[in-house]
Formats: structure tokens, C-alpha cells, sequence
């Protein structure tokens, strides 16, 4: 009987573990994408900022793939600020996301602690 629910230990200890692996995967992830966006939205911001600054008649080129249209410096700075606001929605759903995956690594570590306390007042009340 203490064999039986010695492998249900072990199996349920590394289905945690690898559980835990898979959320710190997840959780760097979540850190290099929110890096991105964040020097995205930087670039955008600091563009249209230099882009404010010249003269209202200064031909300015939008890139649409690999080519680039003409376009007035307000659509310019639209479009720049669309995406700045894009880039930070995204990062408040990574970072809401990021917490889900922290609390759920929390819980994972908790289960483990729990599962090897478990293992150690069994191995004593054995002995």
C-alpha cells in the first residue's frame, strides 16, 4: 500500500514540477514580449515627437511594406499615436497575464511543499 501511494507522490510531484517549468517558460516570455512592446511604443513616441516639430508643408513618408507613401504630418502623428496606445493595451494584458502565471507558480511551489511535507509525516509515521 505505501508503494502504491509512494509512485502516486512521485508521479504527482513531477506532473508539478513540469507544470512549474511551463509557467516560468511562460513567464520570461511574457517579459521579453512586454520589453518589445514597451521600446515599440518608445520609438513611436519619440518619431512622433521629432515629427511634431517640423514645419507643417515638410514632405513626410509613411512606410506601407516595403514601400513608402507620402502623407501629412497629422495622419503621420495619428497613426504613431494608434499605435503607441496599441503597444499599451497589449502590455496591460500581458502583465494581467503575467500575475495569473505568477499566482499560479505560487500555488504550484505550495503543492510541492505541501505533497513533500506529506512524503516526510508518512516516511515518519512508518518508521
Amino acid at each position: 500500500m505505501s508503494k502504491a501511494v509512494d509512485l502516486e507522490l512521485k508521479r504527482a510531484f513531477t506532473e508539478l514540477q513540469q507544470k512549474m517549468l511551463e509557467t516560468t517558460h511562460k513567464l520570461k516570455l511574457a517579459d521579453v514580449q512586454i520589453d518589445n512592446l514597451k521600446r515599440s511604443m518608445q520609438h513611436a513616441q519619440l518619431t512622433e515627437k521629432e515629427i511634431s516639430s517640423l514645419d507643417p508643408g515638410t514632405n513626410t513618408y509613411e512606410s506601407v511594406g516595403r514601400m513608402f507613401i507620402l502623407t501629412d504630418i497629422p495622419e503621420v502623428c495619428k497613426h504613431l499615436q494608434t499605435k503607441s496606445q496599441a503597444c499599451s493595451e497589449k502590455i496591460k494584458t500581458l502583465e494581467s497575464n503575467k500575475s495569473y502565471l505568477e499566482r499560479s507558480l505560487k500555488d504550484s511551489e505550495n503543492n510541492l511543499r505541501e505533497m513533500v511535507q506529506q512524503r516526510k509525516e508518512m516516511a515518519q509515521e512508518s518508521s
